[in-house]
């Protein structure tokens, strides 16, 4: 996708081919800033303080993160432990799991030489593939959107609400949520995208600074706006990514979701899943029950981060000093209330049966 006309992928090589770049997603949307990350401890801290974020893209950068740990040390032992440091930043996305997982194979019977170029090879491609991936989801999405699309009045809008961030700098490129928007707003649709601010990190502020660096119109509102909205008809479907899919169709995303899949379902309004293969765990049966759900720190909750009234960026706490505060960080939509799947081998149901038949070596 593209800042102010140049395009960017979310993770990158460095010129020294060894390190690697992405936006400091803490600093957006109020400025854009690059990090180096140049070894594994760099990389967990980045994931673990979200620094980089999405599921895809947390993927992406832990395989880097794997292939520096090899650079400094090839043995088999240091690939197990790094791997299972940098499983840790995050246990709710399977992503980072199969990412790393998969650099483990590529370079195992690979002499120690060649085990960190091998790592290095492995992470470009697990890039390269999210990409296309991602492509794909815009695509099969983009039909849902324009059979909208032919049933409305001429110069209405296709009306989509989404909650978090899973647009391009949540994946490598293109996103998965976002992915058929911008290829509808590509393709002269015209497109209206609500957007959820998603409380306590605020990822609808990321997902409002892509929309408008693309010029799609959207508008951020509260999270608890969204009820309203589909209750006066101003929601024609809901389209949000996801950390983890289970077998059974279970969707894991950030906190809130499930209120949204509720309030479409009250409404009929459709509300569909955008996940890469990377995303589906079918070794998990039940999500409510299965999926480890991350509890970050109360200070996200208790404090909001903003321009403050100088200028600068900073954090001002909302809450009493003396209140404790939670912070579940995503929650579980059953099966029954997800309209369906879309995936880049098509769309689905929210299924055993219908996942099993898109995916059947993953069974």
């Amino acid at each position: 996708m593209k800042i102010n006309g140049t395009p960017y992928r979310s993770v990158w090589l460095d010129a020294d081919g060894r390190s690697i770049r992405i936006f400091d997603q803490t600093r957006l949307p109020w400025a854009v800033e690059e990090l180096v990350l140049s070894d594994e401890e760099a990389v967990a801290h980045a994931i673990r303080s979200m620094q980089v974020r999405g599921a895809p893209l947390i993927g992406a950068v832990g395989a880097y993160g794997l292939a520096m740990a090899l650079r400094r040390d090839p043995s088999i032992e240091n690939l197990e432990r790094s791997a299972a440091m940098l499983n840790e930043t995050r246990p709710t996305a399977v992503n980072l799991k199969w990412a790393l997982d998969r650099i483990c194979a590529a370079v195992r019977n690979h002499p120690p030489e060649r085990r960190a170029e091998a790592a290095y090879a492995e992470a470009a491609a697990i890039c390269d593939d999210d990409v296309e991936t991602n492509r794909k989801i815009g695509e099969h999405g983009l039909e849902l959107l324009k059979e909208i699309a032919a049933r409305k009045p001429p110069g209405e809008p296709v009306r989509v609400l989404t909650h978090c961030n899973a647009g391009w700098i949540a994946t490598v490129d293109y996103g998965t949520a976002l992915s058929p928007i911008y290829q509808a707003h590509d393709a002269g649709m015209d497109v209206h995208v609500w957007v959820d601010e998603t409380r306590p990190r605020n990822q609808g502020a990321l997902t409002a600074w892509e929309l408008g660096s693309h010029g799609v119109p959207h508008t951020f509102v509260t999270d608890n706006a969204g009820g309203h909205l589909m209750q006066h008809g101003m929601v024609d479907i809901v389209i949000v990514g996801t950390d983890r899919v289970t077998r059974n169709g279970d969707v894991a995303n950030k906190i809130g979701t499930y209120l949204k899949a509720l309030a479409a379902k009250d409404n009929d309004i459709p509300f569909w899943v955008a996940l890469p293969h990377s995303t589906l765990d079918m070794s998990v049966r039940d999500g409510l029950t299965e999926i480890p759900i991350e509890e970050r720190s109360s200070a996200e909750v208790t404090a909001t981060t903003g321009r403050l009234p100088k200028g600068g960026v900073g954090a001002i706490r909302v809450a009493p000093e003396s209140s404790p505060a939670a912070n579940p960080a995503f929650d579980v939509t059953p099966a029954r209330l997800v309209t369906g799947l879309i995936t880049e081998r098509g769309r689905c149901g929210a299924s055993e049966e219908a996942l099993s038949a898109l995916y059947p070596e993953k069974v």
